[in-house]
């Protein structure tokens, strides 16, 4: 699986982005998705997650915020952020991962959030 991230940019607070993750090949719709993130000197933290039969998990702090989706029939995986606070600031990395298969790593995705 190769997956490649895009729609990260320069947005004001309390605007929008929407990220979107492309993945290869016919596999995908086995393959839990997330979306992490990850801020200068700081470890990557998870912020959404969709399993493979839709079920989402959200970190606290963007909970009501993000929302995550994936099209299995386009291989596709989207986060959708609202009312962005300058605390999201961060590289966002798009993540497959299946129990027993090796997970897969997007290439970053710089979002900047100004106050």
């Amino acid at each position: 699986v190769q997956l490649q991230a895009s729609g990260g940019g320069l947005v004001q607070a309390e605007g929008s982005l929407r990220l979107s993750c492309a993945a290869s090949g016919s596999i995908f719709r086995f393959y839990a998705m997330n979306w992490y993130r990850q801020e200068p000197g700081k470890q990557r933290e998870l912020v959404a997650g969709i399993t493979s039969g839709g079920s989402t998990t959200y970190a606290d702090s963007v909970k009501g915020r993000f929302t995550i989706s994936r099209d299995n029939a386009k291989n596709m995986v989207y986060l959708q952020m609202n009312s962005l606070k300058p605390e999201d600031t961060a590289v966002y990395y798009c993540n497959a991962k299946r129990t027993g298969f090796d997970g897969y790593w997007g290439q970053g995705t710089l979002v900047t959030v100004s106050s």
